[in-house]
């Protein structure tokens, strides 16, 4: 019979990745504000991410071109 790796007295725990959902959003004053944008196509809930040129969906693919203002 395969031991299992507990201390004495205690149970293991795995540790749990954090949710970066929180990432999305930052607080300002009273309101919560997010930072990247939702898509057009897919709605709200699901955002774009941001790459150096581009805005992209990772649900349906859906890309906006960024022009840089300098």
């Amino acid at each position: 019979m395969a031991a299992a790796t507990k201390a004495k007295g205690g149970s293991v725990q795995k540790k749990r990745k954090t949710s970066t959902k929180y990432k999305a959003y930052e607080k300002s004053g009273e309101g919560v504000k997010r930072k990247n944008q939702f898509c057009p196509k897919c709605g709200t809930g699901v955002f774009l991410a941001k790459h150096k040129d581009r805005l992209t969906c990772g649900c349906c693919g859906y890309m906006e071109k960024i022009s840089k203002k300098e």
